[in-house]
């Protein structure tokens, strides 16, 4: 019987770029574990899962459109070094994370940092790439 939405599903997977890069993995890790079609995992993932049956595995390759999308060229912004937190501490080409006043943290990058401003880039840095995952659905519950 296939997974539906709303259930708890638990699954163990892998996921490559392109050029063969594995840049998550459950391995060597608990089973991921989320609510299908709740918007905790990336769209083609929870597609991908809520067609699935418990034991079965999947290799799904899915457009930016459906990962983490495409990149937006007006996510890179200029900004004053003073407004960016901790950023005596920032590396240019470095992922960091900026909290919002509500507590959420979502990644950005410095591109450069010239005359007490940085270019920074506020696209995931998964944004704009086709992804591949190894999906095995090991579990799920109400």
């Amino acid at each position: 019987m296939m997974t539906s939405y709303g259930k708890t599903a638990r699954v163990r997977y892998r996921g490559t770029l392109a050029d063969g890069t594995v840049f998550d993995s459950t391995e060597g890790k608990e089973p991921l574990e989320f609510v299908v079609g709740s918007g905790e995992v990336i769209h083609g993932f929870d597609e991908a899962v809520a067609s699935m049956e418990v034991g079965e595995s999947r290799h799904v390759v899915m457009p930016a459109c459906d990962a983490f999308g495409e990149r937006i060229e007006e996510k890179v912004e200029l900004a004053p070094m003073y407004a960016i937190p901790n950023a005596k501490d920032i590396e240019v080409g470095r992922l960091f994370y900026f909290v919002t006043e509500e507590g959420l943290r979502f990644p950005a990058k410095v591109l450069e940092v010239r005359e007490g401003m940085a270019r920074v880039d506020f696209n995931h840095p998964l944004a704009g790439k086709e992804l591949a995952f190894d999906i095995e659905l090991v579990g799920e519950r109400e």
